[in-house]
């Protein structure tokens, strides 16, 4: 990859990276941004090329097999997460993505520790991963709704420093799978609440749409300003060198999937997977495998 396009992803992405967690506002963020990008077609054109790029990178990470990687999509409903994997993924290999989504947790989920449900499913060795809602509803909705922090059977549930437990838990987990070769790419789709508003109502207009719409969209809506005070407060204590937030501009689908992938690729970039080198008893191996076909 040429030097000035590596440069080119990382001024784009650095923009939207949460680097001095301390002093983040979500209010300095603006979700209208298109950092520059003036249409739907020259998004869509470096997207191709960034989705390309990923296919590469990803046949890499397979052959290699010593990294993971992890990709955390976390936002409020509407804001275009599925569309965001699936047209950031689209031209890879199924075989080595595996996405999961996280509704309500399950009586068998409850009655383990709240990380236990998403460390069962983290991506293997040469895999991507990626988490449609994640471990971080922990510290979002049950926050926002507090009867299901009560529903847990916590002991010391009652505790007013249970947030910040839980972030310093958070933060101990990401960097275990930093260290040990799954870096973390972690990305909040920050819609605006007129965008929201627009989105639902789309889904009621259109038919094609309906299957999209659910009550309990509105019902979240209502907690609007307590969920961006969630956000911003996860962020602040969950944004760190190892695992970094990136706050992704959402109120248009086509900048939104680009900076997607463009972080994802980031990622991969900094990993750098190369395909393995052979030994010498390897290459005589195949070189009589080759020997042994043509002759068969």
């Amino acid at each position: 990859m040429a030097k000035s396009e590596r440069t080119a992803i990382e001024d784009l992405v650095s923009k939207f990276r949460v680097d001095d967690p301390k002093r983040f506002r979500l209010a300095d963020y603006d979700p209208g941004s298109t950092d520059g990008v003036k249409s739907k077609d020259a998004a869509h054109t470096r997207l191709a090329a960034g989705v390309a790029r990923l296919a590469t990178l990803q046949a890499r990470l397979a052959a290699q097999d010593t990294y993971g990687l992890l990709v955390v999509l976390q936002a409020l409903d509407a804001a275009g997460k599925d569309g965001a994997i699936g047209h950031v993924m689209t031209g890879l290999n199924p075989q080595g993505v595996k996405v999961h989504s996280f509704k309500a947790p399950s009586l068998e989920e409850l009655a383990h520790p709240y990380l236990w449900r998403t460390g069962t499913v983290l991506p293997r060795r040469g895999e991507i991963g990626i988490f449609n809602r994640s471990h971080y509803e922990e510290v979002l909705v049950v926050r926002v709704h507090p009867e299901f922090l009560a529903a847990q059977h916590l002991p010391g549930a009652d505790d007013s420093d249970i947030w910040k437990r839980r972030f310093r838990e958070i933060n101990d987990w990401e960097r275990m799978l930093v260290d040990n070769g799954f870096p973390v790419v972690k990305l909040f789709l920050h819609l605006s609440r007129a965008e929201q508003r627009r989105r639902l109502l789309s889904r009621i207009d259109t038919p094609e749409k309906n299957w999209k719409f659910s009550m309990d969209d509105v019902h979240e809506r209502q907690h609007w300003d307590d969920y961006q005070d969630a956000y911003e407060d996860l962020i602040r204590h969950t944004s760190t060198e190892d695992a970094p937030w990136y706050v992704v501009p959402a109120d248009h689908k086509w900048f939104t999937r680009l900076v997607v992938a463009e972080a994802v690729g980031a990622a991969l970039m900094d990993i750098d997977p190369q395909f393995p080198t052979l030994t010498k008893a390897q290459l005589a191996e195949l070189a009589t495998a080759r020997a042994a076909l043509e002759d068969s």
